[in-house]
């Protein structure tokens, strides 16, 4: 007899740390079957995008920017935080390929939906898929932002994956997924 799902009672949350880039929540948690987790913690973050684009001569639009954390360069895809300014989430992966990397119009399609961790992360990433895009723009950078446009053949993009110089499970995932969808054409 399969389970249904059922969610986890509540019992009390309380905020840890508030920042405009990591919110962290503990949770006192009562699981369906009456056991209790008295510290489950969470992590509130706004949802992300990040866009496959790839232009009209068939070349991937990827950037290249220093991560603190791993205290490397690696090639990425552009992403970004959905805004309130934002109506949806493709407005902002369209505002932030512009912003990014210069380039725009083509058409464009919802992708994929992951979450970088469901047991932890309150939020989702939409990966959008943006063909025959165009340079019609120079970068228009935030003050934090500090970041290479490069652009790729295929071919390329798979070696990158390959090798490991697409760090970031939450592009490497659509990345794989497309390859993967026109490997006839590899």
């Amino acid at each position: 007899m399969k389970k249904k799902d059922e969610i986890w009672k509540v019992n009390n949350s309380t905020y840890l740390f508030r920042e405009p880039w990591l919110t962290v929540r503990k949770d006192d948690v009562q699981l369906p079957n009456g056991n209790s987790i008295p510290s489950y913690y969470v992590l509130e973050y706004p949802n992300w995008i990040n866009v496959i684009a790839i232009t009209k001569e068939q070349e991937f639009v990827l950037i290249r920017q220093y991560r603190h954390a791993l205290q490397r360069s690696s090639y990425e895809l552009c992403a970004g935080v959905c805004e309130a300014k934002d109506k949806n989430p493709l407005a902002t992966a369209k505002r932030e390929l512009l912003e990014e990397t210069g380039y725009g119009k083509g058409r464009w399609k919802k992708y994929m939906e992951v979450s970088a961790n469901p047991s932890t992360h309150t939020n989702m990433t939409y990966s959008f898929l943006a063909l025959d895009v165009e340079k019609i723009s120079e970068q228009k950078l935030e003050a934090t932002e500090y970041l290479s446009v490069h652009l790729f053949k295929k071919e390329e993009v798979y070696s990158l994956l390959k090798g490991n110089k697409i760090l970031q499970a939450l592009m490497a995932a659509p990345l794989w997924k497309y390859l993967y969808e026109t490997k006839n054409t590899l």
